[in-house]
């Protein structure tokens, strides 16, 4: 029988996986009108991964990204009891995570996807704590890839600029509450505005002739740029602030700030409404762009395998996009 005793989160492993592919602003230029000084003035990204190759799917990336996870703690796949994979980008409309879940060879893990756009990982990541917390599940792997290649118009420069592929996992743990990582969160959607950054679906002109029914497709990603900035630079320091409020703890205590990696003049913006120092932001944008629900654990990653996150460090990890939807963890970090 199951305990249900309350337990914290601990991480265990993170891993991240990235296409081979890449386009740098140069390349962007023969694309559509614009400049490597145009695109990384406004958004600071040089370059993105795009997933290229027949057959090609967020699945590819998902399973590196968690196999790397898994071989850093040399775990065998079967103790994973529940994967989560956050993503707005599946390869079957029906769910992703359980071909990942046979791909990784997990056989006792229940397997779902969430999909939450650019906050997806941190709510997935809230989402599994509070499993872990219930007892319900031990051990969880919580994912975040895209591939929103697949989903741009290559001639809307608004949009083609932004994004690149990509995917970042963590294995989590519970623990005793004493060791606990995930300090406080606060998940927040506004539906008013969803209209601002979507991939809308659009009923064909011409009903099925017998049954009425109006078939039609998904659009590309279509974006109001100066609204999500708007959203974002308001919003998202008033998350940080209330969470960390709610749990006695100021701006002070912060050792690194993780925001999605959307347009570096949000990061920076952000910080500088929080007074946080810029020398205190992960950012890995200008190598990948905007990789929606892969950007945080992708950054995530890169952060720790180059040493730059301590035992006990405080990271304040805040997600926001599209829904228009956005979250907030406060997170001690305890060394793997």
């Amino acid at each position: 029988m199951k305990s249900f005793m309350v337990q914290g989160t601990k991480i265990l492993a993170t891993g991240s996986a990235i296409p081979s592919s890449s386009l740098n602003n140069d390349q962007m230029s023969k694309i559509v009108q614009t400049s490597d000084d145009w695109i990384f003035s406004r958004t600071g990204i040089k370059e993105r991964r795009l997933l290229t190759g027949y057959n090609q799917s967020v699945t590819n990336l998902a399973t590196m990204a968690s196999q790397k996870a898994l071989d850093k703690i040399s775990m065998d796949p079967s103790e994973i009891d529940l994967i989560i994979l956050a993503t707005s980008s599946p390869n079957d409309l029906f769910g992703s995570a359980s071909q990942i879940q046979s791909q990784i060879g997990a056989v006792n893990a229940v397997a779902f996807d969430l999909t939450a756009a650019c906050s997806g990982f941190v709510l997935g990541l809230v989402t599994a704590s509070q499993f872990l917390s219930s007892g319900s599940y031990r051990k969880i792997l919580v994912i975040g890839a895209d591939v929103l290649s697949k989903w741009i118009d290559w001639s809307d420069r608004s949009t083609c600029i932004l994004f690149g592929d990509g995917a970042g996992a963590v294995i989590l743990e519970s623990c005793p509450i004493k060791d606990n990582s995930i300090l406080n969160f606060q998940l927040n959607t506004d539906g008013n505005y969803s209209d601002h950054l979507s991939i809308a679906y659009q009923d064909e002109i011409s009903p099925h002739p017998i049954l009425n029914l109006h078939q039609g497709c998904f659009k590309y990603v279509s974006m109001n740029g100066k609204e999500v900035y708007k959203f974002a630079v308001s919003q998202v320091p008033l998350s940080i602030s209330r969470c960390l409020s709610s749990i006695n703890m100021s701006v002070h205590d912060i050792d690194w700030l993780l925001l999605h990696q959307a347009n570096e003049r949000i990061l920076k913006a952000v910080a500088e409404k929080l007074s946080i120092s810029s020398n205190k932001i992960i950012a890995n944008l200008s190598k990948y762009g905007n990789t929606s629900a892969a950007s945080i654990p992708l950054a995530l990653d890169e952060a720790i395998q180059e040493n730059r996150i301590s035992n006990d460090d405080i990271i304040v990890i805040a997600g926001f996009g599209a829904g228009l939807t956005w979250g907030t963890i406060i997170m001690r970090w305890k060394s793997i």
